[in-house]
């Protein structure tokens, strides 16, 4: 049963109208799906973090995507398996790692697509 949600930072919750992807997220937690962030970056900007249970940036632990190590920190981080967990990116590479580590995996292509897959992997 999946039980957590994992997400990019840029190119996903950065888009224009990531505001939804935002809202959905939101809907999820209340559901209670775990949620973190897994970036590249070094920081998270401006975004409002606080309803995530987790936020992994591969600076601070000195290995990044598409090291699967960084999605087995991830699923361990928010107390699931790779296996419970889905993860979404705009790379092809780093969806591909994740799916090689066990996560399902989203490639995020525009918010409404991400959303309707969203709703498919979590019946909402």
């Amino acid at each position: 049963m999946l039980g957590g949600l994992i997400l990019d930072l840029g190119g996903v919750l950065t888009e224009p109208d990531g505001d939804q992807l935002l809202a959905a997220v939101a809907a999820l937690r209340q559901r209670g799906i775990r949620l973190a962030i897994l970036s590249n970056s070094d920081s998270v900007g401006d975004l409002d973090t606080t309803f995530f249970d987790d936020v992994l940036l591969a600076g601070e632990v000195r290995f990044g995507k598409p090291d699967i190590r960084i999605y087995l920190l991830a699923a361990d981080r928010l107390g699931l398996t790779p296996e419970q967990c889905v993860f979404v990116d705009d790379v092809p590479a780093f969806v591909q790692a994740a799916v090689r580590a066990g996560m399902v995996g989203v490639h995020h292509r525009d918010v409404p697509t991400t959303l309707h897959e969203l709703s498919v992997l979590f019946g909402v």
